[in-house]
């Protein structure tokens, strides 16, 4: 064989053998995103492989956002026909402000009385009983009976309902927001006025009249 010739083959083998490690690196990359072996025919088999897979994943995270979708307004419906269905239903604190006399009542959920106490009870005698300071003494009372009998541990929730426009309203609202209520102010979730409006009925007394 001729110098020629020689030189020729050997400048061609490291081109040709490069040639074919770059054949290999591509059949290997190719068996990776397919998962197979890699054909010569399929040339973008790579491409395909990610584009099915993004698909997929897009596919998955849109089934599961109706699925949360669906989930959230079946929810949402359930809190409109039972807005409380989550809840413990409150226990009730009636205050009967009357204008001889404060009455506090405290009763389980469903309207068992717990502790019923009147001005009357702590000391106060006739007409006594329709002051200022009897409700306040009285609120004070009621509210550290709470506490020494352990009702507050059966409490999450609470509803205070004031009935009649007496002075014991306003030293029961005293004493809830002061140092004695600390611990009952916050559980209370509601407070409404049960105050009864008469339509129609019986005849009234007439308006005592003095001089």
């Amino acid at each position: 064989m001729s110098s020629f010739s020689m030189s020729a083959l050997t400048k061609a083998l490291p081109s040709h053998q490069f040639v074919r490690r770059n054949d290999r690196g591509s059949d290997l990359e190719r068996q990776m995103l397919n998962g197979g072996p890699a054909t010569s025919s399929d040339k973008s088999s790579g491409l395909s492989a990610i584009t099915e897979m993004m698909q997929g994943r897009s596919a998955g995270s849109t089934s599961r956002g109706s699925e949360s979708s669906k989930l959230a307004e079946s929810l949402e419906a359930q809190m409109i026909k039972n807005p409380y269905a989550d809840r413990a239903p409150p226990h009730h604190l009636h205050v009967y402000c009357h204008k001889h006399n404060t009455i506090l009542t405290l009763t389980r959920p469903n309207g068992n009385p717990l502790l019923s106490i009147g001005c009357g009870q702590i000391g106060f005698r006739k007409a006594g009983r329709s002051g200022f300071d009897p409700a306040y003494q009285l609120s004070a009372h009621v509210m550290s009976q709470i506490q020494e009998k352990g009702l507050l541990m059966d409490i999450e929730r609470l509803e205070i309902v004031f009935r009649g426009f007496g002075k014991g309203r306003d030293a029961f609202v005293k004493v809830l927001l002061g140092n004695e209520g600390r611990n009952l102010r916050g559980l209370v979730t509601r407070v409404t006025d049960s105050t009864r409006v008469k339509f129609g009925g019986t005849r009234s007394r007439h308006e005592r009249r003095l001089g």
